[in-house]
């Protein structure tokens, strides 16, 4: 650490250790550019824009930990913000577990962030690390609905799927990240629940203990780069915000 006589209270873990192969053949996609710049560094420069967030630990591929150090080296943050890498495992709930063992002890807010989500403002950040200080044991950012869901009778890819159910949109959100933890209460959520019980977020694992989960609003620039047409439209936002808000 830059500075062990600090006191760290919040730091974002951001696992990165996926292959990404919805985006196409290549690097992983935390590496791919964006803008001329990895997603990941976008990442972590997005939590690192809080200044409540005085860490950050990366979670790299488990065989790419120094390439990641590197890289993340060539993009250093301001001295207010200490950086983490730590190689990850072959799961993103075992990647999650080694970012937690990595952190200062004086942590006892944790984000977890999406590498995928290279532009999630400042605002959203803050607004869930906020709810966590305020009480909340666990926070997401999420949004409305804009479609209708069907809820369907699975079948072999290709084949036609019955519709068993359709959910009350007004009743539905789209869940983005930085999901925002009571320290202990993740800890808690990752030692207890069974790695592939059904649980998709670390949200999930919080709720299988029984803990309540609050949400707050997300941003529609907080969208999840997955697949070619997503890096296109992260290409536009980018050069929107360097023509006008200066954004590097």
């Amino acid at each position: 650490m830059s500075d062990p006589s600090r006191p760290i209270r919040t730091a974002a873990v951001i696992p990165a250790a996926g292959r990404g192969v919805r985006l196409g053949p290549g690097a992983p996609k935390a590496l791919r550019a964006l803008g001329g710049t990895p997603m990941l560094v976008h990442a972590v420069r997005a939590m690192a824009a809080s200044r409540a967030v005085s860490v950050v630990v990366v979670v790299a591929p488990p065989d790419g930990a120094a390439e990641v150090r590197h890289l993340l080296n060539e993009h250093p943050l301001t001295d207010r913000t200490d950086l983490v890498v730590v190689p990850g495992g072959e799961t993103r709930q075992e990647s999650v577990r080694l970012g937690l063992a990595a952190l200062p002890d004086a942590v006892d807010v944790v984000l977890v962030h999406d590498a995928a989500r290279p532009l999630v403002p400042v605002d959203t950040v803050d607004s869930v690390i906020a709810a966590v200080r305020g009480g909340a044991p666990a926070v997401v950012p999420a949004l409305p609905l804009a479609d209708t869901v069907k809820q369907v009778e699975p079948q072999p890819q290709g084949t036609p799927e019955p519709v068993v159910g359709t959910p009350e949109r007004a009743l539905l959100r789209a869940v983005q990240t930085p999901q925002g933890f009571d320290r202990e209460t993740l800890l808690k959520a990752h030692d207890t629940v069974v790695e592939g019980e059904g649980a998709t977020d670390d949200a999930g694992l919080v709720e299988r203990l029984g803990t309540p989960v609050v949400v707050v609003p997300g941003h529609e620039e907080a969208f999840k780069v997955t697949r070619p047409l997503d890096l296109v439209l992260a290409e536009a936002v980018l050069a929107r915000r360097r023509a006008t808000d200066g954004y590097v």
